[in-house]
């Protein structure tokens, strides 16, 4: 059964936002830090800082390399990840469709 507590973590919006963007690719595929960045329209700072928050949580992988000698940084959603994603959108849904009683 599929637990119906929210995510503490993820409920953030901007972390719920990159969750999203993440879960949504087939698992194994992984996206550039700066298209991320553009697409939630998130500084680096500030995107940086939401992915080191669900990397700690292990939600997010990141691998860092170098593409023509320039830093490039690819981040994908960890299994633990997926997993939480699912269960915090599922919270969410039960919340929604709950019937005032």
């Amino acid at each position: 059964m599929t637990n119906l507590e929210l995510n503490e973590v993820i409920h953030q919006p901007v972390r719920l936002q990159i969750m999203a963007a993440l879960t949504s690719m087939e698992p194994g595929n992984e996206v550039n830090f700066t298209y991320l960045q553009d697409v939630l329209n998130l500084t680096s700072g500030n995107l940086g800082a939401h992915l080191r928050k669900l990397e700690e949580s292990g939600y997010v992988n990141t691998n860092k390399t170098f593409i023509d000698r320039k830093p490039c940084t690819f981040i994908s959603a960890s299994e633990a990840g997926r997993e939480a994603f699912k269960e915090h959108v599922a919270a969410l849904e039960y919340i929604l469709n709950s019937k005032e009683g």
